[in-house]
């Protein structure tokens, strides 16, 4: 259809992106990876009043024949509901400057493009090409997502048809899905006990670690008792479980939306009290009557608008995507509360429609197709451990299907290969289960993704999780944010069990081109025999729950960490974690004269303090990684040129390690690396001996002279009162001498403990460069190293 356009009274604001923007896109550097491809582009307002108009063409002059128009889009994002024939294409965009954001959406289109419409001038023409053999992940227009959808409740998890299967499957077997256990273990405790009062205030108001944590314990056992009282009472038809559930619901809803619990005192209350409020609403509306459904609807409905009004209006995490709370809030309060309020409040429509869209287009703003998560893997876990539930939801519900976008499909490669079953101390990231086997909460992720992807490993990966972290379900970092009884009766209700299979044949390297993390393994499949090191150098650079590490490395062999990430999680924003946990001298690194990567609190120069990695591959045996982390020391070392890190994975059986550091003027290197057990250090080279395993290190090179290495048990930086009775670990600096430019090579040789071995080497330097050989196993293996001058 033409559009039928007033001549343009103003000029279309198009800002350049910065690093916190999402950027315009597709353009024609762009590779897609699904189809039809996403369009983002930087607002044209700051307060998103006016709706737009975007267009894509076969042709830049885009004639009307062959010219898609989509119409008001209340965003500056968009996820076409059709899948694209492959070939070239053009796209624009423009303000409908007649045309408020509130006033409607793409149902409305013929109409927008019907009457004369006050536009803006159009955008730059931008052009991207669609591959064929893309994976189809089209989202239904707003305009058609829930004409199908029921209108009855419940509606989140399952509707009257899924419930009354699963009420039949469970009298016909009381342990169906894991029923037996649920009851025992998630309903019963909370039927007969008193509902938890509202949380009071801090004392002046003023946040206070132990009660901040207490208040969102109690919040979540709300949601536990009322959820779980609500779905055992409907399925089993209980008048007792029933009966305690309202009690549980209405005390809640009479809680002030303004006061302890709500979104600004503290947030993570606050998403736990509308989710509660969300699935006793849904599961009980038929058990409520008149007046006690809007009692209940109308604290539901503040409390998802308080989230709503800080997600779209304050955060803007369509402008700016790096909320790490309120991207999250998207899945644990919009999609669960705008569900149970859909077709009673005209707002719920456009907050689900909201969070929709985002997953649909801009999720995840923490990683991309590879399915990496830039924040680390326990953040990995909380994030997808709601966005997950929220998957299903949808799913289940409104057929709307994200399992399918390239995100959800690999991203279980991420914990797989960065946070093994067997691995400690051996990631990157704010990590509160630090020290800990690997979280629970993330194998019954993985096993999620097993269930949407069929993926075997990923199963093996549960499987192993489950052994080898039991019992830690009360746990703080699990029992304050999931149940696990729970999520195995929707798994194994709405999955088929998926067969495991060990990683024999997985490959040896990961490169994780979206957030820059490279993982290189040897016999993933048996603990005895593993090997891991993993390297990060991220375009991310120490933002969020990230740190000042680009470069850092860790290495995990034979069942212990041995270049291991120390430390300990206290809180976050304690000393341990400002002065020690975030910053350089934490890590596998290195300082230049002193100074590490910026860790300190202004985003602008966290987000400048990035990493790259340069190349990654396994080839012929041997595991090759380059890293650069130049623009991470710029702020902290002015003076600094170039930062390269070289690591060789040679026969599966030891590292050597090239660092390339040039600067403007002389200076010092501090070749920094971190165990849990004392080393023992003898002229150039250290001995770390552990429980299982051991690791010979040795300094082969160095262009300015021999290292001055030392040693230490503390945590500079570090309240001693935070870490007083635990367990010392032990940090290893190896300085240079004052130089301009330096090279250092570093052998790394792992063994077991009962086994212990060194690989012999010698250096050839007759010409302009360095040669190193290594032997091990009769097999020798050259490495050139460039001279300084």
């Amino acid at each position: 259809m033409e559009v039928k356009r007033k001549l343009a009274k103003r000029s279309l604001y198009q800002p350049i992106s910065g690093p916190f923007h999402v950027d315009y896109a597709p353009d024609e550097h762009t590779v897609l990876a699904e189809n039809p491809p996403r369009f983002t582009w930087m607002a044209a307002q700051q307060e998103d009043q006016n709706a737009y108009i975007l267009q894509v063409s076969v042709g830049p002059s885009f004639q009307e024949e062959e010219t898609m128009t989509f119409a008001p889009l209340p965003y500056n994002f968009f996820t076409p509901d059709r899948v694209f024939e492959p070939g070239d294409y053009y796209w624009r965009y423009a303000l409908l400057v007649d045309h408020r954001v509130q006033q409607g959406s793409e149902a409305e289109v013929d109409a927008v493009l019907g009457k004369q419409q006050e536009m803006s001038a159009w955008s730059e023409v931008r052009q991207f090409t669609v591959p064929a053999g893309l994976p189809e992940t089209p989202i239904p227009s707003r305009a058609q997502r829930y004409v199908s959808a029921d209108t009855s409740h419940p509606r989140l998890w399952l509707g009257e048809s899924g419930l009354q299967a699963l009420a039949d499957g469970i009298a016909s077997d009381p342990s169906y899905c894991g029923w037996d256990v649920f009851m025992a273990n998630s309903v019963e405790p909370w039927a007969n006990r008193e509902p938890i009062s509202e949380p009071l205030p801090y004392p002046d108001n003023k946040r206070v670690a132990p009660l901040w944590r207490r208040m969102y314990i109690d919040c979540q056992e709300v949601l536990y008792a009322i959820r779980h009282l609500s779905i055992a009472g409907r399925v089993l038809h209980d008048e007792r479980l029933l009966e305690a559930a309202k009690t549980w619901l209405l005390h809640v809803a009479a809680w002030d939306t303004e006061g302890t619990t709500s979104r600004d005192y503290n947030d993570e209350a606050a998403f736990r009290v509308a989710a509660a409020l969300a699935w006793g609403y849904d599961w009980l509306h038929d058990e409520l009557n008149s007046e006690e459904q809007d009692m209940v609807r109308r604290s539901l409905l503040r409390r998802t608008e308080q989230v709503a009004q800080h997600v779209m209006v304050r955060s803007k995490i369509h402008h700016v995507p790096y909320d790490s709370h309120a991207v999250r809030s998207l899945s644990s309060v919009l999609v669960p509360c705008c569900m149970a309020l859909l077709h009673e409040e005209p707002k719920a429509a456009a907050w689900l429609d909201y969070a929709i869209d985002y997953y649909a287009c801009l999720y995840s703003p923490w990683g991309g197709s590879d399915g990496g998560w830039a924040e680390g893997p326990m953040y990995w876990t909380t994030g997808m451990a709601y966005v997950t539930e929220a998957m299903n939801l949808l799913r289940n519900y409104a057929g709307i299907d994200f399992f399918r976008r390239p995100f959800f499909q690999r991203t279980g490669d991420f914990p797989l290969y960065v946070y093994p079953p067997d691995a400690r101390r051996a990631s990157f990231g704010d990590q509160s289960t630090l020290g800990d086997p690997v979280n629970l909460k993330t194998g019954y992720l993985v096993r999620q993704l097993a269930g949407v992807t069929g993926n075997r490993w990923y199963q093996w990966y549960f499987e192993r999780v489950r052994q080898s972290d039991p019992g830690t379900e009360g746990a703080f970092y699990n029992y304050g944010w999931w149940d696990f009884n729970f999520d195995d009766l929707v798994y194994r209700h709405d999955y088929p069990q998926v067969e495991e299979e060990s990683p024999v044949d997985i490959a040896p390297l990961k490169w994780f081109r979206d957030v820059g993390w490279v993982a290189m393994h040897h016999r993933m499949d048996d603990p005895d025999e593993h090997m891991m090191l993993l390297l990060k150098s991220s375009r991310y650079g120490s933002i969020s729950h990230s740190h000042a590490d680009q470069n850092s490395f860790t290495l995990h062999a034979f069942g212990e960490p041995l270049a291991a990430d120390t430390g300990y999680y206290i809180a976050h924003g304690s000393s341990f974690h400002r002065e020690w946990r975030r910053q350089t001298r934490s890590k596998n690194n290195l300082l230049i004269g002193g100074a590490g990567q910026y860790a300190e609190n202004n985003k602008v120069l966290n987000m400048a303090a990035t990493g790259q990695i340069e190349e990654a591959y396994w080839r012929d045996g041997d595991g090759y990684v380059r890293a650069v982390a130049t623009d991470a020391y710029a702020s902290t070392v002015p003076h600094v040129k170039r930062v390269v890190r070289e690591i060789h994975f040679l026969q599966s059986s030891y590292f050597v390690i090239v660092d390339h550091i040039d600067l403007e003027k002389p200076d010092s290197v501090q070749w920094l690396f971190h165990a849990l057990h004392p080393l023992q250090l003898k002229g150039q080279s250290f001995r770390l001996n552990g429980n299982k395993a051991g690791l010979e290190g040795t300094f082969v090179y160095a262009s300015s002279g021999e290292l001055s290495l030392s040693q230490t048990d503390q945590f500079a930086g570090v309240d001693p009162a935070e870490y007083e009775g635990l367990e010392k670990h032990y940090h290893l600096s190896a300085e240079t001498r004052s130089a301009s430019s330096h090279r250092i090579v570093t052998l790394l040789v792992p063994y077991k403990i009962e086994e212990p071995k060194y690989v012999p080497y010698f250096i050839d330097d007759q010409d302009h460069g360095i040669h190193l050989y290594f032997t091990d196993n009769g097999v020798t293996k050259k490495i050139e190293v460039s001279k300084t001058y």
